[in-house]
C-alpha cells in the first residue's frame, strides 16, 4: 500500500537498517532497485551492500577521475571485487592488493595490476586508496599517496586505530576519509540508490561488472556462512539463501 515505483510481483533489492536476513521485510521502497533481469537471485542478494558500498566510497565520496589511479585493499572480497570493476569501467588505472595468491590471477582478470600486501607503498603513487583493512596499513597508504591524494576508509577489520605521519600527510595535501552506510538517514540512502540505478546497474544489466560468489549457506546455517565469512580468504560475496 501506498507504493509508487513498484508493484506487487517486482523484482528488488536493498539496503536496510536491519531485519533483512528473513523470508519477509518492510522496507521503504525510495531506498529499493530493481533487480537486472540477468541476475538471479543470489547475485541479487549480494549486489547492495558490495556495490553500493564500493560505488559510494570511491566516487561519491573520493571522487576517483578518469585516469587516476586507484589502489584497492582486500582486493578479493566482495566490496573489493566490486570496487575494481567499477573503477576500471570509469577508466581510471586500478591496482589491488590480495593476500591469497590462488585468488590474484581471477581478480587480475576484473581489471587490477595485483600485488602482495607487503610492499604496496612502492607501487604507488595512487589518487584514491580503498581502506577495506584497516588501521595496519595507514602508514604506508600515506607513504603510496600521490598529491592531492584521498584515503577512503570502509573497513577495519584488521584493526581501528593507526599512529599516522601528519607531517606526511600536509606534504601530501592528503584528504582521509571514512564512511558507513546503515546509520544514515532516510535520503542519504535513498541518494545512494538513485546514484546505483544511474552507474552501476547499466553495468551489471550489460555484463560489464559482474557479482563473484564465493559460497552461498540457507538462511537456517546463517552462523555457519558468519564464521566463514570472518575466516577470510574468499572470492566475493557469501550469501544466505531461502526458500529452498
Amino acid at each position: 500500500p501506498g507504493a509508487a515505483r513498484f508493484s506487487p510481483g517486482d523484482r528488488v533489492m536493498g539496503i536496510v537498517a536491519g531485519g533483512g536476513q528473513a523470508e519477509l521485510a518492510v522496507v521503504q521502497e525510495r531506498i529499493l532497485m530493481p533487480v537486472p533481469e540477468n541476475l538471479g537471485w543470489v547475485e541479487a542478494g549480494a549486489v547492495p551492500e558490495t556495490f553500493t558500498t564500493a560505488h559510494d566510497g570511491v566516487f561519491t565520496q573520493a571522487g576517483l577521475k578518469l585516469g587516476e589511479r586507484l589502489l584497492v585493499h582486500g582486493g578479493a572480497g566482495g566490496v573489493g571485487t566490486a570496487a575494481i570493476q567499477l573503477g576500471h569501467a570509469a577508466g581510471a588505472r586500478v591496482t589491488a592488493t590480495v593476500r591469497n595468491a590462488d585468488h590474484r590471477s581471477a581478480v587480475a582478470k576484473l581489471g587490477a595490476e595485483v600485488i602482495a600486501p607487503e610492499g604496496f607503498e612502492q607501487h604507488g603513487p595512487f589518487d584514491v586508496i580503498l581502506e577495506l583493512v584497516g588501521g595496519p596499513s595507514m602508514p604506508a597508504n600515506l607513504e603510496a599517496l600521490a598529491t592531492w591524494g584521498r584515503i577512503m576508509v570502509i573497513g577495519i577489520s584488521a584493526g581501528a586505530k593507526a599512529e599516522v605521519n601528519l607531517g606526511l600527510a600536509m606534504q601530501r595535501r592528503a584528504r582521509i576519509l571514512s564512511s558507513t552506510l546503515r546509520p544514515r538517514p532516510l535520503e542519504e540512502k535513498a541518494m545512494t540508490a538513485r546514484a546505483m540505478e544511474r552507474s552501476v546497474l547499466p553495468l551489471l544489466a550489460s555484463g560489464a561488472a559482474r557479482v563473484l560468489i564465493a559460497e552461498t549457506y540457507p538462511l537456517e546455517e546463517a552462523v555457519a556462512a558468519y564464521d566463514r565469512f570472518a575466516e577470510g580468504g574468499k572470492l566475493g560475496n557469501i550469501v544466505l539463501t531461502m526458500g529452498g
